[in-house]
């Protein structure tokens, strides 16, 4: 599948339903060196209103990536699990 493809995906968890995004607002961590997918980075807004958001991003493992669909991609991940990140 090409990256083109995987935009405006909404992302879903498996385990509790909640929605985390959508993946065209979103960041793809990639391994530099065997060029392979290792997270995806979705941003933490405060609220879709805020015009000024700080950089923070939930981080979610590729493994933790269960299916892709037509319209959206369905991970796999406890609550407590999700790794928040700050990049500058």
């Amino acid at each position: 599948m090409r990256l083109s493809k995987l935009g405006g995906k909404e992302i879903v968890n498996l385990s509790d339903g909640g929605r985390l995004g959508i993946l065209a607002e979103s960041d793809l961590l990639i391994d530099e060196k065997n060029g392979k997918i290792r997270a995806i980075l979705i941003p933490a807004f405060k609220n879709q209103f805020s015009i000024f958001y700080d950089k923070n991003f939930v981080e979610i493992p590729w493994n933790c990536v269960r299916k892709i669909g037509n319209d959206m991609i369905i991970i796999e991940l406890e609550e407590e699990k999700l790794f928040k990140s700050r990049f500058l």
